[in-house]
């Protein structure tokens, strides 16, 4: 196969992405800052499983390394960012700067020293806004409204992305998705919830519940998102300059409550938690319509929720056994 940069390589999707292309017979080279809680963990892990990989660490901030990094690599995916809605809104300025001028430092490192590569980009839901009156699966064509820095910081990549290969030709896809969880995630209460909530239940911390906890979501497992990335590159000429929606769909749709619910009968602990008040941005509903990423590429996820979710209490639970024992 090739050679695949993966920018913000030892977050939770990073590690999962790295491991699916190694075992593809990818040459992989990891990109990350380790400034988020865990990644350290992440990185040893992916390191001891597969040692073939390559590891820099850098921040996508910084230009001159992510040139050298792109040099030589067949495919790019961008995953590095500032994660958080609520982080956005404490510091809006490092989020654009790490978001919407990260990306356009890899896309410009691209053009000049891997043109050829192509370019897969992690967007989010949360480039439609609060979708106020929404109630329906959500499909590509429904308008762009920011309404948090992040989503600012995201949606300017997104866009970014989208007039580089119309601009200059380069071979990017845009993703915007939804709920990503699975293994290696540890998650806090910003980002990465369903993990935060399977750890803090197992542990028996109390939970916050932001709202009345109806808000729902659909959940994607991480190793199938990491599938469509590898079919993405596989046929990039046919969705080269395009966006697609990316989730789980209608069948893996969940409310906070019913996730809270299904770790407990997983996992045999009852949760213990409070409700708080809405948060800035916070969507009511968001379930993907992915019919597009069907039609185009033939992709649909795989793994039922119920099944990865049991995985990764399983993975939790052994990640928290290794902790005591050490």
């Amino acid at each position: 196969m090739g050679r695949i940069l993966i920018t913000g390589g030892a977050g939770f999707l990073g590690v999962n992405a790295a491991s699916h292309f190694a075992g593809l017979g990818w040459q992989v080279r990891l990109f990350d800052n380790l400034s988020r809680a865990n990644t350290e963990r992440n990185l040893e892990w992916i390191r001891r499983t597969q040692p073939k990989v390559e590891f820099i660490r850098s921040d996508v901030r910084n230009r001159a390394a992510l040139d050298k990094a792109v040099e030589g690599q067949d495919a790019v995916l961008h995953l590095a960012a500032q994660v958080a809605v609520t982080t956005s809104l404490e510091d809006p300025t490092t989020d654009f700067e790490i978001n919407a001028g990260g990306t356009l430092h890899l896309l410009e490192a691209v053009r000049t020293h891997a043109p050829e590569a192509a370019v897969l980009f992690a967007s989010t839901n949360k480039v439609y806004g609060e979708l106020i009156d929404v109630r329906q699966p959500v499909d590509e064509r429904q308008q762009l409204d920011f309404h948090s820095p992040y989503g600012c910081s995201k949606g300017a990549a997104d866009q970014y992305m989208l007039d580089y290969a119309r601009c200059f030709g380069l071979r990017t896809v845009v993703f915007r998705q939804s709920c990503i969880y699975g293994e290696h995630q540890y998650g806090t209460e910003d980002q990465g919830w369903v993990a935060h909530f399977v750890h803090s239940i197992a542990a028996r911390r109390r939970l916050t519940v932001y709202g009345d906890g109806s808000q729902v979501r659909d959940l994607l497992d991480a190793r199938d998102v990491s599938r469509l990335y590898a079919t993405a590159i596989e046929r990039m000429e046919d969705c080269k300059g395009q966006v697609f929606n990316v989730g789980g769909g209608r069948v893996n749709a969940r409310s906070v409550l019913e996730v809270i619910k299904a770790i407990e009968g997983v996992g045999g602990v009852k949760a213990s938690y409070s409700f708080g008040d809405w948060r800035v941005g916070d969507q009511r509903y968001f379930v993907c319509d992915v019919g597009q990423v069907e039609s185009v590429l033939g992709w649909r996820p795989e793994v039922r929720f119920d099944d990865g979710l049991k995985d990764l209490v399983k993975w939790a639970a052994s990640t928290a056994a290794a902790g005591r024992a050490a």
